[in-house]
């Protein structure tokens, strides 16, 4: 596995650099471990870690310190070096550790997992070593952390606020600094919602870019992408280089052009860059829609040419997109659920998640077929965008983080549900069903201090130049993150 090698300019402390520092002695990989140890003790208020196993943490940094010693060219090449690594509640398996959704049920039933899914094997050889699981909603089902079960996950830059979700725990545990990367999955926002709500880059890669198996338990219909939350677009792109690629099925690999680091820093060839800086079903805070303008006429001074776009011409889309999203998530909790819905008992589920497993079991076959359908015409219809367009500036956000509460699951409204999630994110799932990749970075801060994130949007393959738009971005950016990396060292 090659080493990144991407330059350090204008570049915050991050997972990379405290990769390099365990690599060249400065620190030790058990070192960095009880250090994030001890950090997932001191904000186990902050919510964002479910499950710690320290003694697995442990021995895994100490077997990591011994083949550095010995000299294995594999754990010194390795761009995560013997990182302490959070893996979220849900997606991808890790061998022992006891992921149950956020759900009562599976925490009672559910079974240890007994071996590493390929991602994780992917993290584990790129030096990443988990150690714990991050919180999340019930299921995934909110961009808010905060299941029954709990722990509440809140924002590290205001506690009182989301931090976002599904992959909320995630993204507090790399914005407080307990570890400096995280595991995330994204099937409507789950990945760069969090990251917009914490000041953190989140990239939900192209449809068929990131492995699966062997069960394909997160897989969604292709919707869901698993990749990572971090501090700094070059530990995104290390991570997508170490972990993308050759997923060998179900779906075809879009051929990425990867590595995506050693080319970080090159300027991207001048684009034609479309402008949304509205939504077509919710108003978007004018902090929120100038963050948008402002990046725009930044990137129109580099060279760029800004192409202003419709709200209105994309609410078909975004409408398309969310009803694809809600009917493939009722026939995943039919399929998941469906078998032990007879045996549910009164605080086995939400109320809200036991009436979407009642509705996946009554959706008719002839529904998921049209959400299919739908989601193949969604997919030709941003290729079009894509012929006037290279790329699509939007806002992440419509607004703020919002308060915690802010997506309760004790009610049976499930349109309303679906409702407020579409107009907190407007433009998140249409990525996600669409099959593009989207990637969210911080642009600086707002008036009481929170981030302000843009998102960014292309076709199928253009992640890399995603992330060299992204880490333009990031050059300008004045967003600065208040808490240091557990562990980190010059």
């Amino acid at each position: 596995m090659p080493r990144p090698t991407a330059n350090s300019m204008s570049l915050p402390p991050d997972a990379l650099a405290l990769a390099n520092a365990i690599r060249t002695g400065k620190t030790t990989a058990l070192a960095a471990m009880e250090a994030s140890i001890a950090a997932a003790r001191a904000f186990e208020p902050l919510g964002a870690v479910r499950h710690v196993d320290a003694a697995m943490g442990r021995a895994a940094a100490e077997a990591f310190d011994d083949r550095l010693k010995s000299g294995d060219a594999d754990a010194a090449d390795a761009p995560f070096a013997g990182l302490p690594f959070l893996m979220k509640d849900l997606g991808a398996n890790a061998k022992d550790l006891p992921k149950v959704a956020g759900n009562a049920w599976l925490r009672k039933n559910g079974l240890l997992p007994f071996r590493d899914d390929d991602l994780t094997i992917r993290m584990r050889a790129a030096g990443l070593l988990p150690f714990g699981l991050t919180t999340v909603p019930e299921f995934g089902v909110a961009l808010s952390s905060e299941p029954e079960i709990g722990p509440i996950a809140r924002n590290p830059h205001d506690e009182s606020l989301t931090p976002g979700g599904s992959s909320g725990g995630a993204a507090a545990a790399v914005a407080a600094g307990i570890v400096a990367i995280a595991h995330a999955t994204d099937a409507g926002g789950s990945t760069r919602v969090p990251a917009a709500c914490c000041g953190l880059v989140g990239l939900k890669a192209s449809r068929g870019a990131m492995p699966t198996g062997p069960e394909f338990g997160n897989h969604l219909m292709g919707i869901a992408s698993e990749l990572v939350v971090s501090r700094s677009v070059r530990d995104t792109a290390a991570a997508l280089d170490a972990l993308a690629g050759n997923n060998r099925g179900p779906l075809p690999d879009p051929a990425l052009g990867l590595p995506v680091l050693a080319a970080l820093d090159t300027a991207p060839e001048l684009l034609r860059i479309g402008i949304l800086a509205d939504a077509p079903n919710v108003e978007v805070t004018t902090e929120r829609r100038e963050a948008v303008e402002e990046t725009g006429r930044w990137l129109k001074s580099e060279g760029h040419t800004l192409v202003p776009l419709d709200a209105g011409d994309f609410r078909k889309a975004v409408d398309d997109a969310q009803a694809v999203f809600a009917t493939i998530i009722l026939a995943n909790f039919a399929r998941n659920m469906g078998p032990v819905a007879g045996a549910l008992k009164m605080g086995d589920t939400s109320i809200l998640c036991r009436k979407l497993i009642d509705d996946g079991l009554a959706l008719p076959a002839s529904a998921l077929f049209e959400a299919d359908l739908m989601m193949a015409r969604l997919s030709a219809a941003m290729w079009r965008h894509f012929e006037t367009v290279d790329v699509i500036l939007t806002p992440m956000l419509s607004g703020p983080p919002l308060p915690i509460g802010s997506f309760p699951l004790d009610h049976m409204d499930v349109d309303l549900h679906w409702r407020r999630m579409a107009e907190f994110s407007p433009y998140a799932a249409l990525a996600n069903v669409a099959g593009t990749p989207a990637v969210t970075v911080p642009v600086g801060a707002d008036a009481n201090g929170l981030p302000l994130p843009v998102q960014i949007i292309g076709p199928i393959a253009s992640d890399g130049l995603l992330l060299r738009l992204a880490r333009r971005l990031e050059t300008k950016s004045t967003w600065q993150h208040r808490f240091p990396i557990a562990g980190f060292v010059e």
